[in-house]
């Protein structure tokens, strides 16, 4: 088995600054992504795109082009299209490219595998012509492709504005969007405005969405408090209530992009049962990191949105400050060189994420919208419904691992990456008990699936 000095897992803006970084100080990093290319979800097929008008996706799309040239350099050893399917406390990691699975080992890990969009179980979430706003982006962004119009647009945070913008600069007709922002949140937010105004730039950056979806028309219902999806066999309409109105209000569309916001990727670090913590702000798990971002497992540090949600530019500021602890773990720094260099990164990072309070407080997702009603499926795999992880709770289940057992949630093809977060929510609230009292699942590997073949030729090759 080849042993490297530093593997990074991931190419979006913390995996491209982590490489780039740790070779200034001699070290070949061997990078990893299940992606043909480089760009993470932020900058997705950013040289391949069709979408060829840059005012479409927009100036923060196309920063990325720096990143991404940094990333060709040929001392870096990049490998596209190949997928991580285990990784151990000893930093042996199993990958699978070209159907040709093998096994390599590492010094020092850096996991920049992002976030994912936190699920949204509405009644009808599974029905075709429903799906989230991240896979409207990653079709316009990769193919050009837009939804059969007239769009709507349900629930809240800045990718929810930001695509309802993309798509109103690509001609596409946008019926309403239908914000679930509590009204309440607007002013609870209003206390961390001072916070905000250091990271002025990403504020007004907001109000200019909105701004733009105001004069061009676009229906924006605000206070949205329940959400259904209806159809015979596929999406036909929309259904909606809002704060104060118990009617029904009905918009007829063939699409509906459903968005909650995002929350970290933890699947690895759990795999590896890294020590994480509940983060009652973000309400998502967040592994347990130090100053230079290493988890509690030595070698094994986590740069980016998944290990707590900061954006993508803060994201890329976090690769630099992994690059250089790496740089320390493998001797290439001394602690007082390390810290010296970190200093003006650690100062821009905190100016840049000092908004997050702000968006965290502001775009909470109601307790409705994380936790479905009994009818509503939570595992989309097994098709297992809100009431029957209830009924666990009511016959003892106080977590998701005996949950798992007596139900099969999490055992499908996504391995608990859609419903987990979900169900520990579920299991908390029937128990009246923390989610961090509660857990997550147990996860092992295969992270992706492998034939048994292929994992054979692996261990002989090993």
């Amino acid at each position: 088995m080849i042993t490297h000095d530093l593997v990074i897992l991931g190419t979006g803006p913390a995996g491209m600054a982590a490489a780039t970084t740790a070779l200034e100080y001699g070290i070949t990093p061997v990078v990893i992504d299940e992606q043909p290319a480089a760009g993470g979800q932020i900058y997705r097929a950013l040289e391949s795109t069709p979408v060829r008008d840059r005012r479409i996706l927009g100036e923060d799309y196309w920063s990325g082009e720096s990143l991404i040239k940094g990333l060709k350099d040929p001392q870096i050893d990049y490998r596209p299209a190949t997928t991580v399917w285990q990784l151990t406390r000893q930093r042996e990691i199993g990958l699978l490219h070209d159907d040709k699975a093998e096994m390599i080992c590492a010094r020092h890990i850096i996991l920049a595998t992002g976030a994912m969009e936190r699920p949204m179980p509405i009644p009808g979430w599974t029905l075709p012509g429903v799906m989230t706003a991240g896979s409207g982006q990653i079709l316009l962004k990769s193919a050009g492709a837009v939804p059969q119009a007239p769009v709507v647009l349900a629930g809240c945070g800045p990718l929810l504005l930001l695509l309802a913008t993309q798509y109103l600069r690509a001609g596409v007709e946008i019926a309403a969007i239908l914000d679930t922002t509590p009204r309440n949140r607007y002013r609870a937010a209003l206390k961390h405005t001072p916070g905000a105004l250091r990271n002025a730039s990403t504020l007004l950056k907001g109000v200019g969405l909105l701004r733009e979806l105001r004069r061009a028309g676009v229906r924006h219902i605000k206070g949205v408090s329940a959400l259904r999806a209806e159809g015979s066999g596929q999406l036909e309409r929309v259904l909606w209530k809002q704060q104060g109105d118990d009617n029904w209000q009905t918009l007829e569309t063939p699409t509906l992009l459903l968005h909650q916001g995002v929350i970290p990727n933890t699947q690895i670090t759990r795999a590896v049962d890294c020590h994480h913590e509940w983060d009652e702000q973000q309400l998502s798990w967040r592994p347990r990191l130090d100053e230079w971002l290493s988890t509690d497992i030595p070698g094994i540090a986590v740069a980016g949105d998944g290990g707590g949600i900061v954006g993508a530019k803060a994201a890329a500021m976090q690769g630099q400050l992994a690059g250089l602890g790496a740089a320390l773990a493998l001797d290439k720094l001394t602690l007082a060189n390390s810290t010296e260099r970190a200093q003006p990164i650690r100062k821009a990072l905190a100016r840049d994420t000092a908004i997050r309070p702000f968006l965290d407080v502001l775009y909470r997702p109601a307790k409705q919208w994380r936790l479905p009603d009994d009818d509503t499926l939570a595992c989309r795999c097994e098709e297992v419904t809100g009431g029957e992880i209830r009924r666990m709770a009511e016959m003892g289940c106080r977590g998701p691992n005996q949950t798992k057992s007596f139900t099969r949630c999490g055992m499908g093809p996504c391995q608990g990456r859609m419903c987990g977060i979900t169900v520990s929510e579920l299991l908390a609230d029937a128990n009246q008990q923390s989610v961090e009292e509660t857990g997550y699942y147990r996860l092992r590997p295969p992270f992706k699936p492998i034939t048994l073949g292929q994992l054979a030729k692996a261990a002989e090759e090993g």
